[in-house]
């Protein structure tokens, strides 16, 4: 078995239902949703957006809202006043440059404020069906941990080389089970590698076992 294929064979036995965690019905809520995702977990997010998609359900509603009225809705959030300017701007820009509703076109999504790679890639995907690996920090993580990256790698680098190695029918469920796979098993600090069947692939527990030999 190749590499890759132990890797699509153990995240399918462990991870098969893997899916978003952020809880979104359309487009507009699943760009707003992962907008508001940064530096901080879905969970929160998921706690914030129903009062938030009920008084401003769609970018024309967004849009005529000020910064201070969006703030409470989202105030237990990281960088809440930042999230919230960033928002408003986006909505504005939904609704001057794209009659209200959001692009499922990457470079269109990719002119919005704010809107970067990572967040274009899970609206298309989510949205879209529009194969894609978004990054974040998880997928960078294991990325590394298997080789397929260097810890130096910008996260646009980690997307392609991840692409070059899997079928695209397989990135969209690939990018969610890695996710389940680095919160669940493949952590940032103290991973249960006791638990992980990819030790042969992973540089970091190869790394541990020679330090451990020693």
């Amino acid at each position: 078995m190749t590499k890759n294929e132990a890797v699509l064979s153990f995240l399918d036995a462990n991870f098969a239902d893997a899916k978003c965690a952020l809880h979104f019905h359309n487009p507009f809520e699943c760009l707003i949703a992962v907008s508001l995702s940064a530096q901080t977990n879905d969970k929160s997010v998921n706690q914030v957006t129903p009062a938030l998609f009920l008084a401003y359900p769609d970018p024309f509603a967004l849009a005529k809202a000020s910064v201070k009225e969006v703030e409470p809705y989202i105030e237990s959030l990281g960088l809440y006043h930042n999230k919230a300017k960033n928002i408003v701007n986006l909505a504005n820009a939904l609704v001057n440059q794209f009659d209200n509703a959001v692009p499922l076109k990457k470079e269109d999504l990719l002119s919005l404020p704010g809107v970067g790679i990572k967040t274009a890639n899970v609206v298309l995907a989510e949205c879209a069906g529009v194969p894609a690996i978004a990054v974040d920090t998880h997928v960078n993580r294991v990325a590394v941990r298997l080789g397929y990256a260097k810890k130096s790698d910008e996260p646009f680098t980690v997307e392609k080389k991840l692409e070059k190695q899997f079928d695209p029918k397989d990135y969209i469920k690939l990018h969610h089970q890695i996710i389940a796979f680095g919160r669940a098993i493949c952590h940032s600090q103290k991973p249960e590698c006791a638990r992980c069947g990819l030790h042969e692939h992973c540089l970091y527990f190869k790394k541990c076992a020679l330090t451990t030999d020693k």
